[in-house]
């Protein structure tokens, strides 16, 4: 059974997860990674992450007069992110989104925050672009589009598999 969680997170929406449960978003979503997860240390976020989903991924977009149109966007390995997502979690974010896991630092700052990675499905870009609803927002586009932060409004972005818990339990183990 998918369960289903509405962006921004509060508190206690991720108590009852564990690692292999399936989940969905809806809300905002944000695609961040290494280039702009180093930026977020150093300058502070361009948006508010308090409560935030960050999607590891680098998303394929057109643009067509002054309007962006997502045409994919998939999971990028988030291993790339180790070194600056423990300090980003302390930021606020409650659910980091990508595939291939992450190191044990990253763990302890899931279980210290009460926040939760979750992987989505590799291969699945054009699937996860469904639920896509408006690109609402775009920041840093001097790193390059797949690095740039976008924000995305979805409705029933998934699935995503929780694959390291707020309790410390991960799928890696």
């Amino acid at each position: 059974m998918e369960k289903k969680i509405n962006v921004p997170i509060t508190e206690d929406s991720l108590d009852d997860l564990k690692i292999g449960d399936v989940i969905s978003l809806t809300g905002n979503i944000l695609t961040a990674r290494d280039q702009a997860h180093k930026r977020i240390l150093e300058e502070g976020s361009p948006v508010d992450i308090e409560g935030a989903a960050i999607f590891h991924a680098g998303p394929i977009i057109t643009k067509e007069d002054d309007n962006y149109k997502m045409v994919a966007v998939g999971p990028t390995t988030s291993m790339r992110m180790n070194p600056y997502q423990s300090d980003v979690i302390e930021m606020g974010p409650k659910i980091v989104i990508g595939k291939g896991g992450m190191d044990d630092s990253v763990r302890q700052a899931l279980v210290k925050n009460n926040a939760i990675y979750a992987v989505a499905v590799g291969g699945c870009a054009a699937l996860y672009v469904d639920a896509v609803e408006e690109i609402e927002s775009v920041n840093w586009l001097d790193l390059g589009m797949p690095e740039a932060i976008w924000n995305l409004k979805v409705k029933n972005f998934g699935p995503l598999i929780v694959a390291m818990d707020s309790k410390g339990n991960s799928l890696y183990d």
